[in-house]
């Protein structure tokens, strides 16, 4: 069985003092939790957070020696460079960072940023040992015309593109993000995840072979709350879920993680 992943992407949100102060919380409730201790050890579940870059530092130096995983939003796909204002890939793991956002909608949609970029990211952050969350998800115009598999396919092959299959099943995890259901209070249902999970998993299939593709987490984001977790983590295609404005409290995250673990 594929382990489950819980990320929570904190967006431009939580200085470095309120940083800190979630993690004074949030490990508290997990340490209080013999079951969710117990997972996180036998590595059944994995729980990973990616604040603003100016918090990573102080993320990483209270993450409760590694039992949370710490990553960034983005990163730049260039070593190094004059390249004001970006942030590199071997920054990011000298920073302490062991996952990296790659391709989230607003990144695509509100900074421009297009399949063959992302593919670059994608590679320089596997270069550095990073595991690459890999985002995809079509706008609601694209799912009222039918092409949310047109989009989402297109979106993944080229994504990784020129990635040997032994790296997409041990290092790259997936997530679906409709853009329609991201910030606005609407969620795909439980069907509607699954039916894009199980295609994403099954373009795995098609390229790589079922050893690979049954080995790849894919993740479902988008307006994810405690109340419905559950349901959505129910899918057989589904491995976890990238939370966003309901990770930025410790109570609220550490429910969603809870309802995750009822699945495992």
């Amino acid at each position: 069985m594929r382990r489950r992943f819980i990320a929570g992407n904190w967006k431009m949100f939580n200085v470095q003092g309120e940083t800190r102060d979630f993690f004074n919380k949030f490990n508290v409730l997990l340490n209080d939790n013999a079951d969710v201790m117990k997972a996180i050890i036998d590595k059944s579940i994995e729980i990973a957070l990616f604040p603003p870059m100016l918090s990573i530092a102080p993320a990483v130096e209270s993450s409760g020696n590694a039992a949370i995983s710490i990553g960034a939003q983005n990163c730049h796909f260039e070593k190094s460079g004059a390249f004001t204002g970006e942030v590199s890939a071997p920054m990011l793991a000298d920073a302490g960072c062991t996952h990296v956002i790659i391709g989230h909608s607003e990144r695509r949609h509100i900074f421009g940023e297009h399949d063959a970029m992302l593919n670059k990211k994608t590679i320089s952050a596997l270069e550095e040992g990073l595991i690459p969350v890999f985002c995809v998800g079509e706008l609601l115009e694209e799912r009222e015309e039918g092409k949310t598999f047109e989009v989402v396919e297109r979106q993944t092959v080229r994504g990784l593109e020129s990635i040997d299959a032994a790296t997409v099943a041990e290092k790259i995890i997936i997530a679906y993000e409709p853009v329609w259901a991201i910030g606005t209070g609407k969620t795909a249902s439980k069907e509607d995840a699954q039916e894009v999970c199980a295609f994403i998993r099954k373009l795995l299939t098609d390229k790589y072979g079922s050893g690979v593709a049954d080995r790849v987490l894919i993740l479902y984001g988008g307006s994810v709350k405690p109340d419905n977790t559950k349901a959505i983590m129910s899918q057989p295609d589904v491995d976890g879920v990238l939370v966003g404005g309901a990770s930025l409290k410790p109570d609220s995250f550490y429910a969603i993680v809870k309802e995750a673990l009822s699945e495992i």
